[in-house]
């Protein structure tokens, strides 16, 4: 082989190489989720979310506060200007979320299959506040939306189920079954919308990977509290980071929040914060998650426990602030007010909604039904939604 014969030779190596350099990377990194509205911010997810950012279609909807109480069967309608119940009806079931749809125009009331009753999905207009007509569906703990908007993901939890739904008309599209995931019940996704992952909290606990693309179970994953022989891990609420980078995992027997790499699906941290932790709710600009710790573990019901809301700091993953609620409480799950002020979140087992200051930690109380559970502040900022009881991009 003479010389110009061998250098061609190497430069198809070296091109042959970076192809499948180049192949390998793409397969690796399939991009974002077809149909999925671009990401304006790739430093903070939740941009699109900032305080006072409402969108044309929620601009000029009344303000109110939807409260599902799981035992008494009914939703408060509260005002938040004035504290005070406006509104009340019954819903029959299980309702346990409050969940707003991805477009922005209907929230969703989700019952589960409890106390030999069977699961629902009722539409409420948020222009009356008033509830439509139910559908009945075998299970809907919670509920999601692909980042698409393509489909509403119905967490039918006791079936170990992940149902895809029409996002309008509930008709069942197709369904994933989570075998390895007892107690699905919680969710949020990638930066790039191609997974989910899921917290599985029973059995131990732990998380379940779920490709969007390939409706199929990527995988799950274990938590175990570092320095603890044997860790009961009970996971809840999950969201990522502003940057896409971590997941964070509130778990309420381990007492603190979990840290997921996003890229490997692996542990590599925890953040201690008090009894319960069960909810997670960014900050309107995207610095801190306000961490709701029930005060109490699974089994224990009681009023006026010794329930708090911890403040991390997404940049240093830290815990800035603990903030009891005054006389004890059981704060659960909620939302942040579009002008990012307040926190509110039910009060599970003191038939309460706590509205929280976002920068003293002040606490005010409204009565509400029995056992409160997923309420939402309504409107809110963001492009779309991506369910539970609002997680905005």
């Amino acid at each position: 082989m003479n010389s110009a014969s061998a250098r061609f030779l190497v430069v198809c190596l070296l091109l042959g190489f970076a192809f499948s350099v180049s192949v390998a990377q793409v397969a690796q990194s399939p991009g974002p989720l077809p149909g999925m509205p671009p990401v304006q911010n790739p430093n903070n997810i939740y941009a699109a979310a900032d305080a006072g950012m409402l969108g044309p279609d929620v601009k000029d909807l009344p303000e109110r506060v939807y409260v599902p109480n799981l035992k008494s069967s009914d939703v408060y309608v509260i005002d938040p200007a004035t504290f005070q119940v406006v509104d009340k009806y019954k819903v029959g079931g299980n309702p346990q979320h409050i969940i707003p749809s991805w477009d922005m125009k209907t929230l969703w009331v989700a019952g589960s299959a409890e106390r030999n009753l069977s699961g629902m999905l009722i539409p409420i207009d948020p222009k009356t506040g008033k509830p439509g007509e139910t559908i009945k569906v075998q299970d809907a703990y919670n509920m999601y939306f692909t980042p698409d908007g393509t489909s509403a993901v119905v967490v039918a939890e006791a079936y170990k189920r992940l149902e895809f739904r029409d996002p309008h008309t509930m008709k069942l599209q197709y369904h994933i079954q989570t075998p390895g995931c007892s107690g699905v019940n919680h969710a949020d996704f990638s930066a790039d919308g191609t997974y989910a992952i899921f917290t599985c909290e029973f059995s131990g606990g732990g998380l379940a990977k779920i490709d969007l693309a390939q409706k199929k179970v990527a995988g799950y994953l274990k938590l175990s509290r570092p320095g603890v022989a044997a860790t009961h891990s009970m996971p809840q609420d999950i969201r990522i980071s502003p940057d896409g980078g971590v997941f964070f995992v509130a778990d309420m027997e381990a007492d603190g929040v979990f840290v997921i790499d996003a890229q490997t699906f692996k542990q590599i941290g925890f953040i201690p914060t008090a009894r319960g932790s069960h909810g997670l709710y960014p900050s309107r600009d995207g610095k801190k998650l306000y961490v709701t710790n029930r005060g109490t573990h699974m089994g224990e019901t009681k009023p006026r426990g010794m329930g708090s809301i911890s403040v991390i700091d997404f940049a240093t993953r830290t815990v800035e602030k603990n903030w009891p609620i005054p006389g004890g409480g059981s704060p659960d799950m909620g939302n942040v007010s579009a002008d990012g002020k307040t926190l509110w979140v039910s009060g599970r087992f003191d038939s309460m909604v706590y509205a929280i200051d976002t920068t003293t930690g002040a606490v005010k109380t409204i009565p509400v039904g029995t056992e409160p559970h997923g309420l939402t502040i309504w409107p809110q900022p963001g492009r779309y939604s991506l369910g539970h009881t609002g997680i905005f991009r």
